[in-house]
């Protein structure tokens, strides 16, 4: 049996902000990203049934969905419409936060 190898894109979030990943969500997308928009889905059901509770984990994971958008946005429309549609529904998610949440997620997206 062959070992798969994925070749997971890097992430330069710290040289364009100065933000510190805390999370694994960036290879975890990516990673589902070579098996399709199923495991994309599913890669992000898993993320909120596990973080949706976690104000610091839920903005990495707005972020790396708001940058997944970029990624594929000229190369596969359709992917970053699927990648919209979940940043959209995080992003909403949000909305509901204390301040102290709400300024954290606003710090680090803006």
């Amino acid at each position: 049996m062959q070992a798969l190898q994925i070749a997971i894109p890097r992430w330069n979030i710290t040289e364009l902000n100065g933000y510190e990943p805390i999370t694994t969500f960036w290879q975890d997308f990516s990673i589902a990203d070579k098996f399709g928009d199923k495991a994309i889905a599913d890669t992000y059901r898993r993320a909120k049934s596990e973080w949706k509770d976690n104000y610091k984990y839920w903005t990495e994971l707005c972020l790396v969905l708001n940058h997944k958008i970029w990624q594929w946005h000229e190369r596969d429309n359709q992917r970053a419409i699927l990648y919209d549609k979940l940043w959209r529904e995080a992003d909403a998610m949000t909305a509901e936060w204390s301040d102290e949440e709400q300024e954290y997620y606003f710090e680090i997206t803006d």
